[in-house]
């Protein structure tokens, strides 16, 4: 019997984040701020982008971070910082991280690069974290 889509968003989000005490989805913002005018939006970012895509097979959760972090920084979106935070808890290093959003500044421009590397450098701050150059 397959997961329903709910459940597979919930398990994939585990793999992905740190729970805490007061959200059982840790740094993930998956739209619980909404309630009030879209209640629907957190079923919905939990099955689709994380039942339904984050779960597919054929990439690790490295590689789905890393990609995601591309398009974001592509975008200019302020959803940077938490998945920064997210490749932190998957594995990737800071300079895999760095090294990505450097290798974009042809392709997006250095406005939307620094602003991604202010976010990453914010994240790493709060964890502790250092970049080895």
């Amino acid at each position: 019997m397959t997961k329903d889509r709910y459940q597979q968003g919930l398990d994939k989000l585990m793999e992905l984040t740190t729970p805490d005490s007061n959200n059982p989805t840790g740094h993930m913002d998956i739209g619980e701020g909404f309630k009030d005018i879209a209640p629907d939006l957190s079923k919905f970012v939990v099955e689709f982008a994380f039942g339904d895509i984050y779960a597919r097979p054929g990439l690790d959760n490295k590689q789905k971070v890393l990609t995601t972090i591309s398009a974001l920084v592509a975008q200019g979106t302020p959803q940077i910082e938490m998945h920064v935070k997210t490749g932190l808890t998957v594995g990737l290093t800071p300079e895999e991280m760095v090294g990505c959003i450097m290798h974009l500044i042809p392709y997006v421009g250095f406005p939307r690069a620094l602003n991604a590397l202010k976010a990453a450098q914010k994240v790493f701050e709060e964890n502790g974290v250092t970049v080895n150059s």
